[in-house]
């Protein structure tokens, strides 16, 4: 005999709610298939035709299957009647429902929500807009993530040509002009970092399967970006009618500094956190500090090494943070010091590039004390050959523990600063350096703490703390 199957009363509930929502949503189909219908050209329309009509209506579809879900799923706001003041918890009673329009990638719904205020706090709340989650403004997070995208690659005006090609959906140019200063206002280098633990997942990836620790290498530099200063803010003087004058501020090429964690991987590397600012020296030491003190890195699971060109003041902040990193001087940095002493000594002949690949060689092989046993007993020409030569002796011998490049290649460690470098491209050049662009600094920090969440993969954690922000004003 079978044993009789027990169906508990929720699930007969839930069961019977889905047919309920299924029924209206072939209803609503139905009534798009109509639109279809009158909208379908001919009787044997072509490809282009039939896919350029279902563009056009996809949104209907979409975004009205989305609002009869939507209806169904929060019924119990739609005809809330009552609920408690978040201030003083008094209880409020509905007004009338107020219609709101938000549009979202698959389309546009139609709310019609009741209305709560309180007359002693004086504030009035929108219980279904809570509860869904809706932003201030007509777009929603969805259209404004997307937006984000987009204007961290390509200039405002392309942003909003290429949104609307690719989606259908309209978004000014003004207004993620506005989104992109909102989202990034107040964001810091914890905001646009990966947690912990995925940084140890990136790491278990390129331990996986060696026996040394892998090497996670932080670079520091900075990169020159156009800036304008915010007395152009200022509307100029002028009349009606009349020409406008040439603006009278000037532009101003500023350093963005920047560093940059990544994980040497045989012969790719696999990046880990970026962060660049327009910013002094100390602003860039407070944000490594913020790393360090958030234990946002797993020392104990690397062999960190830092390599950097010879300024004094990045070298003073890794001492103080990292003082048990492998420190490496930047060996294209050695180069150009060499080069000079060449050009200044030998001049512009095939004795000076001997004397530079041979020297070079030298200190690729380790052999730092022959180097600089070589610059004490070259006999300068000329002035300009003494400096070029005391300039380089003092340079070698200052990072003379950071340039032995034979023990370093042995340990795996790189010699030059190329991932810092190529960071620098693609987080600031790339998108500040374009033609007739002079960015307030404001405006480019924003914009560079974005494409550092975009590159570091937070770009979805700093909308995350955008919507709590944007839902607790």
């Amino acid at each position: 005999m079978g044993t009789a199957e027990i169906i508990s009363f929720e699930e007969v509930r839930a069961r019977k709610q889905w047919d309920t929502l299924r029924q209206a949503l072939h209803t609503r189909f139905d009534e798009w298939l109509d639109r279809l219908e009158i909208q379908l050209p001919g009787a044997a329309p072509t490809l282009a035709q039939v896919t350029e009509t279902m563009w056009n209506l996809r949104q209907a579809l979409t975004g009205g299957l989305t609002e009869t879900i939507v209806k169904h799923t929060q019924g119990g706001e739609y005809t809330r009647q009552q609920t408690s003041c978040a201030q003083c918890g008094r209880l409020l009673t509905a007004h009338a429902h107020v219609a709101r329009t938000v549009e979202t990638m698959v389309g546009a719904l139609q709310l019609e929500r009741p209305y709560f205020y309180c007359r002693v706090c004086r504030d009035g709340v929108y219980p279904l807009d809570d509860a869904l989650g809706l932003v201030a403004g007509c777009k929603q997070l969805d259209m404004q993530h997307a937006a984000a995208q987009l204007v961290t690659e390509v200039p405002y005006d392309t942003a909003q040509v290429l949104f609307r090609d690719l989606t259908g959906v309209p978004f000014g140019s003004e207004r993620m002009h506005t989104l992109t200063n909102q989202v990034a206002e107040n964001l810091t280098v914890v905001d646009v970092a990966p947690s912990r633990s995925e940084i140890e997942r990136r790491i278990a990836e390129v331990a996986a399967g060696r026996f040394r620790r892998p090497v996670m290498v932080l670079g520091i530099d900075g990169a020159y970006v156009p800036t304008r200063p915010d007395s152009a803010r200022t509307p100029g003087d002028g009349r009606r009618g009349k020409r406008a004058r040439r603006a009278r501020w000037r532009g101003q090429w500023r350093d963005a500094k920047g560093f940059r964690f990544y994980l040497l991987d045989g012969e790719r590397i696999v990046h880990v956190l970026s962060w660049h600012q327009v910013q002094n020296e100390e602003q860039l030491g407070e944000a490594l500090k913020q790393i360090k003190e958030a234990g946002l890195l797993p020392e104990e699971q690397v062999r960190l090494c830092v390599v950097c060109d010879g300024a004094e003041w990045i070298w003073k902040h890794v001492q103080a943070l990292f003082p048990r990193a492998r420190q490496v001087l930047d060996y294209y940095h050695c180069a150009q010091y060499l080069h000079r002493v060449a050009t200044a000594h030998y001049g512009a002949s095939v004795q000076a590039i001997e004397w530079v690949e041979a020297t070079m060689t030298r200190l690729y092989l380790g052999k730092v004390g022959l180097v600089l046993g070589g610059l004490r007993r070259m006999q300068a020409q000329s002035d300009e050959a003494a400096k070029a030569i005391a300039n380089c002796w003092d340079y070698l011998d200052e990072h003379r523990g950071r340039i032995h490049y034979r023990h370093l290649r042995r340990g795996g460690y790189p010699l030059g600063s190329g991932g810092i470098e190529s960071s620098n491209k693609f987080m600031c050049h790339v998108r500040l350096k374009r033609s007739g662009a002079w960015w307030y600094e404001a405006n480019s920090n924003h914009m560079l703490a974005l494409r550092c969440a975009k590159y570091n993969g937070t770009l979805a954690q700093v909308f995350v703390h955008y919507q709590q922000q944007q839902r607790g004003a």
